[in-house]
């Protein structure tokens, strides 16, 4: 496998092209008409290394789901999942050799690995899996540098690719609202979008539905945004001043998260899903790190909000009480 950083082509294509291709052509493909680059490729661990949450944004749904349904039959695949435009393997570090077959398993993950700076993930495909795994992986955005093997035809082609290291980063937010103006849900995406650059990557957006207690100011809802990024404090910060920047309420609450997997504050994401709670049953720092920036009465549900990230079903759900 050959290292090609800056070699976009796909073997066997060049030289052989109907004349429609032909550069400056009005019709012509831009770039090679045989890889679909990924817009962006992003990988998050935990604290340990013991666990990468690999982050593919697509531009082709078909080959995504392609993807989705073959990788799994790796070993190092725990689970694949898709959201919006991603799709989401879990993995766990290791090397393995995958027994291709046509058709039946023509593609998959074939090696993960973590150091304290990056995170390398292998892949290998035959036929269009190949093409798959080399060409369109290796120059994806977020891509730092890459290995891959002439693609194409029918032949088996791989490729390694490094990705910056990166934390999950949660932020919740609620009440920025007044009864007369402003969105919470439309405030917390601006601002995510506008925090994002190349040491953070905005990932998700979850609109949470709370019980509807009086002081609501119509919906109940409250927001968690999720990042990975290798500056959690800076983007904190950045956050916290474009917030307070731009909120129409003195109630405000933020709270950020960092770290893999906040599953810890969900029993009391359902408590304030399900009935009023009171301030004092806020929870400290669970695994990762949970902070609590703006400290306004909307901080319970900025909290409550985390542990739903991408669980869209139950964060919309409206608790109506017990069947």
């Amino acid at each position: 496998m050959a290292d090609q950083e800056m070699n976009r082509g796909i073997a066997g294509t060049t030289g052989s092209r109907p004349a429609g291709f032909a550069a400056g052509s009005p019709d012509a493909i831009p770039g090679d008409p045989y890889v679909i680059r990924y817009p962006g490729i992003v990988a998050v661990a935990d604290e340990q290394g013991t666990v990468i949450e690999l982050v593919e944004f697509f531009d082709c749904i078909g080959g995504a789901m392609w993807s989705r349904h073959h990788y799994p039959r790796s070993p190092v695949v725990r689970s694949a999942r898709n959201v919006g435009s991603s799709m989401r393997y879990v993995l766990s570090p290791g090397r393995t050799d995958l027994d291709l077959q046509g058709s039946k398993f023509p593609a998959g993950i074939c090696g993960a690995e973590v150091d304290d700076r990056e995170i390398a993930i292998s892949y290998i495909g035959i036929g269009g899996g190949g093409v798959g795994a080399s060409g369109c992986r290796s120059f994806a955005g977020g891509v730092l540098r890459c290995q891959n093997d002439p693609c194409g035809g029918g032949r088996q082609a791989g490729s390694t690719i490094w990705l910056p290291r990166r934390q999950r980063v949660l932020i919740g937010v609620d009440d920025t609202d007044t009864p007369e103006e402003g969105a919470t849900w439309t405030l917390a995406h601006n601002i995510a979008r506008t925090v994002e650059d190349e040491d953070c990557r905005y990932l998700s957006h979850t609109i949470v539905q709370l019980y509807p207690v009086a002081y609501r100011t119509k919906n109940c809802v409250s927001i968690v945004c999720e990042f990975a990024t290798s500056e959690p404090h800076r983007l904190i910060t950045r956050f916290r001043n474009l917030l307070e920047k731009y909120t129409l309420s003195d109630d405000t609450g933020m709270a950020a998260f960092t770290g893999f997997d906040p599953s810890l504050l969900l029993p009391f994401g359902w408590m304030v899903k399900k009935g009023e709670v009171r301030r004092d049953l806020l929870p400290g720092s669970g695994q990762g790190q949970l902070d609590l920036v703006l400290e306004g009465r909307g901080i319970i549900g900025a909290v409550a909000a985390i542990p739903f990230y991408t669980r869209f079903e139950e964060a919309l759900s409206l608790w109506t009480g017990p069947d």
